[in-house]
């Protein structure tokens, strides 16, 4: 069996976000992905089967409370 591989950019057409977004799940943990050696930053390769794994994964929670308390929001 292969392995399909994409790098980033692959991965973000693949999923239908921008790689940003998909840059963003990595750090949050939703995707997994394989981070090779980079001069200034790392380069990012993604397997089929774990972008297929997020897709299907839990849907994500929303938050029943709310992230500023009503005393720290400001009036505008």
């Amino acid at each position: 069996m292969t392995t399909e591989w994409f790098t980033a950019a692959e991965a973000a057409l693949y999923l239908k976000v921008k790689v940003r977004t998909l840059l963003l799940w990595v750090r949050q943990g939703r995707v997994k992905a394989f981070a090779l050696s980079g001069i200034k930053r790392h380069v990012w390769r993604f397997r089929q089967r774990d972008l297929d794994a997020a897709l299907l994964g839990s849907p994500v929670l929303l938050c029943q409370t709310p992230s500023v308390r009503p005393a720290e929001r400001t009036e505008q």
